[in-house]
């Protein structure tokens, strides 16, 4: 019975997702057309959602979950939390510098994912602001995707569910609240980016706290350090898999999620 309240919990909350997804994308529409600003918004956000699949619901998500899990039901309470602290502070380290690097590289970044921008310079510019708010997206949605395995390890099956739909709800937000008011649409919908990590982040947090999980840390117990190795090897190991997967599937700034 548990396990199929939960089916229908997450089936639920990502049913209305994807309801909302499909407004956000009518909303976006409605206000950017299919000119160059909503072009600047689409690869400013499409950006740092390629770099998920190493940091968030890609690679580290494979990776960690198991290893996680296994710290949980082996391990005993103080090892799976001292491994977990390990692993958080780390996560968050790596994400700094890569955050940092993205923002103040924003303009290699464009023009090497965006090359046909140069020839237009307003939306070369554009996407180039709009992508410093919106790579920080990045380092929130790298840590909700760790809160998510670590709450979908323990069987709280409801927060990770919810939290994809404060994504919509912010952007929704954002478009009637700050593209009007905001000479350029495309760092408008940024903002709402950065925003709606922040919130789905803090959203997880208090849950965290409850389940006493995820406190910064970026050093360990020497037994800690075997488990570390594993996961690196683990990421690197989906790394490499999703580099081929990547070829076929990217990601769509349409898509309703």
């Amino acid at each position: 019975m548990v396990f199929l309240r939960s089916i229908l919990t997450v089936s639920a909350f990502t049913g209305l997702s994807r309801i909302l997804g499909f407004v956000r994308d009518i909303c976006i529409a409605s206000f950017l057309g299919s000119g160059p600003v909503a072009d600047a918004f689409f690869i400013a956000f499409r950006i740092p959602n390629f770099f998920r699949r190493i940091f968030a619901e890609g690679a580290f998500s494979v990776a960690f979950v198991p290893v996680y899990s296994e710290y949980e039901t082996q391990g005993g309470e103080a090892r799976a939390k001292a491994f977990l602290d390990l692993m958080f502070g780390r996560l968050c380290l790596i994400l700094l510098a890569v955050t940092a690097v993205g923002v103040i590289g924003a303009p290699v970044l464009v023009m090497i994912l965006a090359p046909g921008f140069q020839g237009d310079p307003e939306k070369f510019q554009s996407t180039i602001d709009a992508l410093r708010f919106t790579f920080p997206y990045l380092f929130f949605i790298s840590l909700v995707a760790m809160a998510g395995g670590i709450l979908n390890t323990r069987d709280r099956f409801l927060v990770p569910a919810v939290t994809p739909v404060l994504l919509n709800v912010c952007l929704i937000g954002a478009v009637f609240l700050l593209v009007p008011i905001y000479e350029n649409a495309a760092v408008a919908l940024g903002l709402g980016v950065l925003v709606a990590g922040v919130v789905q982040f803090g959203f997880q947090l208090p849950f965290l706290r409850l389940e006493r999980r995820a406190r910064l840390n970026t050093s360990g117990p020497s037994w800690t350090k075997q488990g570390a190795a594993q996961k690196i090897f683990l990421v690197a190991r989906g790394y490499t898999g999703n580099k081929n997967s990547a070829k076929t599937t990217g990601y769509h700034p349409h898509c309703f999620c």
